[in-house]
């Protein structure tokens, strides 16, 4: 009898200490999810290997575009929403909402010789436009008025990204490689004109130095929203360091330097950048040639 009670005793316990630890699982989880979502802010960026000037043998600069309205990219466009899924936003709220911050580094080209001040140019991209309305009156009479129209940051306005990467070939590692050395979202500009938004064109916005410590760690904690499976979600570091995107190139490095597009157009401008796409693969081949 008492072997009986002892048995019941701590099968009562048990189930009280799962009951406990139920609730407070429930307790930790947000009201939007069923459990809490921490992991993916204790990332690290990974490390970069050690290369020695010495040891590469060849090197060659690539300008690249990936355009969010190719099917494969649409992670970057979506969700439109500013708050994003989850905590998940899309890439270029996420970058922005970071430069607004001051925690990402940028610069006005992509040679990454010139800072820009964050609040500077935040202050510069959110002007104030004023906009001459012309308005009539019963009379049929023309009053012109000056309405001011504030320019704001939407993501809808950036379709493509712009990369600069490098590719070498490293006589240690005995393979070629690439790594992304700068970033830029590309806007379309816009200008209030008599109550409309008239486009004036792509621009680019800033240069973030993606080798950065600091960019590369910020990358590592935010994921992107991919449909299949949203428990184990790529980060944004991943998806650059594995080149998990559509893309394709507008420049190498040239004794003009200039873009594809300034000489080429159409049919021939893909042309070329297939060929220069092939040229970087054989490459790679031909270094195993003796």
């Amino acid at each position: 009898m008492a072997s009986f009670f002892r048995h019941t005793l701590i099968i009562l316990i048990l189930t009280l200490c799962g009951t406990v630890l139920h609730a407070q699982s429930i307790e930790d989880a947000s009201f939007d999810n069923y459990h809490a979502r921490s992991l993916v802010k204790g990332n690290a960026a990974q490390p970069y290997r050690h290369i020695r000037e010495n040891d590469v043998v060849w090197e060659k600069l690539i300008w690249r575009t990936i355009d969010f309205r190719e099917k494969f990219n649409q992670f970057f466009f979506y969700p439109i929403e500013h708050q994003g899924i989850l905590g998940r936003k899309n890439f270029a709220y996420l970058i922005w909402d970071a430069v607004v911050a001051g925690d990402l580094p940028i610069y006005e080209d992509d040679e990454l010789k010139v800072p820009l001040d964050h609040d500077q140019f935040v202050f510069r991209y959110n002007r104030v436009d004023t906009v001459t309305l012309e308005i009539y009156d019963d009379n049929g009479e023309a009053e012109y008025v000056s309405v001011p129209r504030k320019q704001e940051f939407y993501s809808e306005d950036i379709m493509q990204v712009r990369i600069k990467e490098v590719w070498y070939i490293d006589k240690q590692a005995d393979k070629q490689e690439s790594r992304i050395v700068a970033l830029t979202m590309v806007k379309d500009q816009k200008k209030w004109v008599e109550d409309e938004l008239v486009s004036l064109g792509c621009i680019d916005m800033f240069w973030i130095p993606m080798q950065s410590p600091v960019v590369r760690h910020f990358l590592a904690q935010n994921e992107a929203y991919f449909e299949d499976n949203i428990i184990h979600l790529p980060t944004w570091e991943y998806i650059f360091n594995g080149h998990v995107y559509s893309s394709f190139i507008t420049r190498e490095d040239n004794r003009y330097n200039r873009t594809i597009s300034s000489y080429l157009t159409g049919q021939d401008a893909l042309l070329e950048a297939e060929r220069i796409e092939d040229h970087l693969l054989n490459i790679s081949e031909d270094m195993w040639e003796y």
